[in-house]
């Protein structure tokens, strides 16, 4: 018996020196993440010595030794919290970077950073790519969307996008060509998708209040928004998308219930006309103007929310806040009009009013939601733009089942 109880002891310490040795081993991830936190664990044996210059060779023997490893629980974790609060493809990547950061910090080996970047994006289905420079590893991402301001690459005829260009303070790639890294990843087949069409549930806790007032027909009206400034931090590094996923990008859940149910009560018993004048007055004086170049240094569209947020805003920044207000309260028929230097809107109304514009067999009323030298009233062009040339860059026409952009 005492024989028995010692053999029995002896195996349940070696389990438990076994059970802590592993959890050695594992190395603990906690991100607090917008909607919650996310946690994950990977193993120790995962995190790999890569050399600060990176080749061919050292990314593929990255490459086998993680590929080797159990790698699967990680991403499980980060699919698992996607499909859980519904993230967005650029969403997903933010907490991807979160998690490369936790896992090998940036700035202690950017390249193997980029490389975590990589390995998981790919293995949560991605079709990512990396090419080396003599300094730089860039990393790119199938893409078929029109995007503006990043470098984009060729590759067997598919088009991919630069993912990490904000690292290299948009260095000339044409001066230092880079050579794509071939390893082959069966399961990165996917597209990525820059479109944001849902915002985080943030915590109620992160919201911050502004006061807002402007004047509408010699009335004050007064507003007490609640903003969260983690929308800027989503949006930093967020590229010049086509102005269809730009204008559909959506206020978050709490600046939502604090503007758009206030906004409704106060244009109650207006006409139709008289509330969407309304929200262009709102929109062109309820916030400070200045042009981008003078404000960040270089072109930047704002979201509604970062516009609801910022001290100044421009043209871009002001269309894309109309339009989500006039949609979200009247749903009505809409274009983008962009001229050489502005962009402003117009509104199909039953009878346009003003100097409509004529656009595949519709007529719209201009409806400009930048303040300009004159308070131009609905129909109305700046005196500036009426002999210049415009471009129709979105039509939104309203579906009974959703949004149908054209």
């Amino acid at each position: 018996m005492f024989r028995f109880v010692k053999t029995y002891s002896i195996c349940l310490l070696g389990l438990l020196l076994s059970f802590t040795w592993a959890k050695a081993q594992e190395k603990r991830i906690c991100i607090d993440f917008y909607n919650g936190t996310f946690n994950s664990q990977i193993n120790q044996s995962l995190v790999l010595d890569v050399p600060i210059q990176l080749s061919q060779a050292s990314v593929q023997g990255f490459y086998d030794k993680i590929n080797a490893g159990n790698y699967q629980p990680v991403i499980d974790s980060l699919t698992a919290y996607k499909n859980r609060y519904q993230l967005n493809d650029w969403l997903y990547y933010q907490l991807v970077r979160k998690t490369a950061q936790q896992i090998s910090p940036k700035a202690d080996n950017y390249g193997r950073y980029t490389l975590y970047k990589w390995f998981l994006m790919a293995k949560s289905g991605y079709d990512v790519r990396l090419a080396l420079t003599r300094s730089k590893v860039i990393f790119y991402v199938l893409n078929d969307e029109d995007i503006s301001d990043i470098p984009a690459f060729t590759v067997n005829s598919k088009k991919y996008m630069c993912l990490n260009y904000h690292d290299y303070a948009r260095a000339d790639l044409n001066l230092d060509p880079p050579i794509p890294v071939v390893v082959a990843i069966p399961e990165a087949k996917k597209a990525f998708s820059y479109k944001v069409t849902r915002m985080p549930d943030f915590k109620a806790a992160d919201y911050q209040e502004k006061d807002l007032q402007f004047t509408y027909h010699h009335k004050a009206y007064y507003f007490n928004i609640k903003l969260n400034p983690n929308v800027e931090t989503i949006f930093m590094n967020y590229p010049g998308v086509d102005f269809e996923t730009y204008f559909n990008i959506p206020l978050s859940k709490e600046t939502y219930g604090s503007l758009i149910p206030l906004l409704k009560q106060n244009i109650k018993g207006m006409s139709q006309k008289k509330g969407v004048d309304y929200l262009m007055h709102f929109t062109r004086y309820a916030f400070l103007y200045e042009d981008d170049e003078e404000n960040y240094g270089r072109e930047k569209r704002l979201s509604p929310e970062e516009t609801l947020f910022a001290r100044y805003s421009d043209c871009d920044d002001r269309a894309a806040l109309f339009f989500y207000l006039v949609k979200e309260i009247y749903n009505l028929p809409m274009i983008a009009l962009l001229y050489p230097t502005h962009i402003t809107m117009a509104v199909q109304f039953s009878k346009p009013g003003g100097s409509p514009i004529l656009y595949k067999g519709n007529a719209y009323t201009v409806c400009e939601p930048t303040p300009q030298l004159d308070d131009l009233r609905m129909g109305q062009l700046p005196k500036k733009l009426k002999s210049q040339p415009y471009e129709v860059v979105y039509q939104y026409v309203p579906a009974a089942n959703g949004q149908k952009g054209l």
